[in-house]
């Protein structure tokens, strides 16, 4: 029922919590996409110092980790408790996305960045104006995974943001799931009488969760058509070597 929606929009810091959740998935995107291609691209560089070495260390990243309590105490130490960039600069890089561009990058000819280098470009410039654009379906797929992962990611919100000043919509759903009994009665308690006989039987626990959880899955939905037609090119060719 269309009264579901209008009563949950009216839902106290939703609209923070939306503002919160695009510029934590755009802003993340972004960097994550643009530090895991051009970090890929350079651990395809022979030139780089020790770049088996520094390739390996990323990879074994993917295998281990501290656990919850050491990143807890380091993101403290950095000065992310209550703050927005929490949300963007740890994931800057990406293990598993350093790996697809590095596999893509290695089946692009050598030659056309080699014909960049007689003409004097450097590797920023290689990067930019030669590699870049055609790398464009493995960054399309690295935009899906950052984008996808950024809008669904509330554990961070619920550990690093204790005031309540940068809570995401995901972290808000999960709030009132488990309010979702309170938030029913409430609404119908401030509905008018002539009312309150429908709308008993249309907002329960059940409704407001389901509505909830629709607010917050269709903007994902809505961008993710748009990317999927480089989906499987990117993973195809990220994925495959030789």
């Amino acid at each position: 029922h269309l009264e579901n929606y209008l009563q949950v929009l009216k839902i106290e810091g939703l609209s923070q919590a939306a503002i919160t959740s695009i510029a934590r998935t755009v802003l993340g995107t972004v960097w994550t996409v643009g530090g895991s291609a051009f970090l890929g691209y350079l651990v395809t560089k022979n030139e780089l110092w020790h770049r088996k070495l520094f390739y390996r260390l990323i990879i074994i990243t993917m295998y281990f980790n501290a656990g919850l309590i050491p990143w807890y105490m380091n993101m403290r130490a950095l000065g992310f408790l209550d703050n927005f960039w929490a949300y963007v600069i740890p994931g800057l890089v990406s293990p598993y996305n350093v790996i697809l561009v590095k596999t893509f990058i290695e089946s692009v000819p050598s030659s056309l960045e080699e014909s960049a280098s007689l003409d004097g470009a450097g590797y920023i410039v290689s990067f930019t104006r030669v590699i870049l654009p055609l790398i464009t379906p493995i960054m399309a797929t690295l935009a899906i995974f950052s984008a996808v992962d950024q809008w669904n990611r509330f554990v961070d919100t619920m550990v690093l943001m204790p005031s309540g000043n940068y809570y995401t919509l995901q972290y808000v759903l999960y709030k009132y799931q488990n309010e979702a009994n309170a938030m029913a009665a409430l609404m119908r308690t401030t509905q008018n009488a002539t009312a309150m006989a429908s709308l008993a039987t249309k907002q329960t626990a059940l409704s407001v969760r389901m509505t909830v959880s629709m607010v917050v899955v269709a903007p994902i939905l809505l961008v993710y058509p748009y990317f999927q037609k480089f989906f499987v090119k990117g993973i195809m060719i990220g994925a495959v070597k030789g």
